[in-house]
């Protein structure tokens, strides 16, 4: 996936569902915000999208949290910034207004929103029954640029077959009011475990959705009622 010649190599063996929405979504002439979560090849996702609709409506920008080691830092970026795709919206306040500015000029960009966000960037909301710190940047650079929004995950074909990146809509109208930020983490983070159930096998579930993150509040013993539906969805 980080082989400049990614797309080059994997010819023939990735396919798209979904592309209408992404269509529609540029007709509507506003900014388009994909959310996935570690789910198959997220790697592949964002390439898939700029090797389709870079050329037309723009880069993609993805943002990323830099890695602690500048010799990991370089390499990262410079196997992630290819043609049509700009994977340099750090995960700070600087990458937010890089964020902003591209959803309005019409751009496009990628969130991981299953990330545990730091302190002050997230609400609680369940995720699988239970409480988790959930980002609430997606929900806001939606309700502030009035971007459109899918969701896109990229699944592994059996015995190296390949991929299909699928993009779906998102389900659900996210609050009008940037201040309901606890709802609005529990529609992503519902939207986030529909993907997550098509394929839970290829679900990064090693990494630690449920941390606390440093000086965070324990969760309101109202999260559990955020949820919709909690008995069709099972604990992981």
């Amino acid at each position: 996936m980080w082989r400049p010649d990614a797309l080059a190599v994997l010819d023939g063996r990735i396919s798209c569902t979904g592309l209408e929405h992404v269509d529609a979504a540029h007709e509507a002439g506003r900014g388009l915000v994909l959310l996935t979560p570690h789910l198959g090849c997220f790697e592949i996702t964002a390439q898939a999208y700029a090797e389709r609709y870079a050329r037309r409506h723009g880069p993609i920008t993805v943002r990323y949290r830099p890695a602690r080691k500048a010799w990991l830092r370089e390499l990262v970026a410079n196997s992630r910034h290819k043609p049509g795709l700009i994977a340099a919206a750090p995960a700070t306040l600087a990458g937010v207004r890089q964020m902003i500015r591209a959803l309005r000029r019409g751009e496009t960009i990628g969130l991981l929103p299953d990330q545990v966000p730091p302190e002050g960037m997230g609400a609680w909301a369940p995720f699988f029954g239970k409480p988790v710190y959930t980002m609430t940047l997606a929900a806001r650079l939606v309700q502030q640029t009035g971007a459109s929004l899918l969701l896109i995950w990229g699944e592994r074909l059996p015995r190296g077959a390949g991929y299909v990146v699928h993009f779906e809509p998102f389900g659900e109208t996210l609050p009008a009011d940037p201040e309901a930020q606890a709802e609005s983490a529990a529609a992503v983070n519902r939207a986030m475990e529909r993907l997550i159930m098509q394929r839970p096998e290829q679900y990064l579930w090693g990494y630690n959705r449920y941390k606390m993150p440093r000086q965070a509040d324990v969760p309101p013993a109202s999260t559990a009622d955020l949820s919709a539906d909690k008995s069709a969805i099972g604990a992981p």
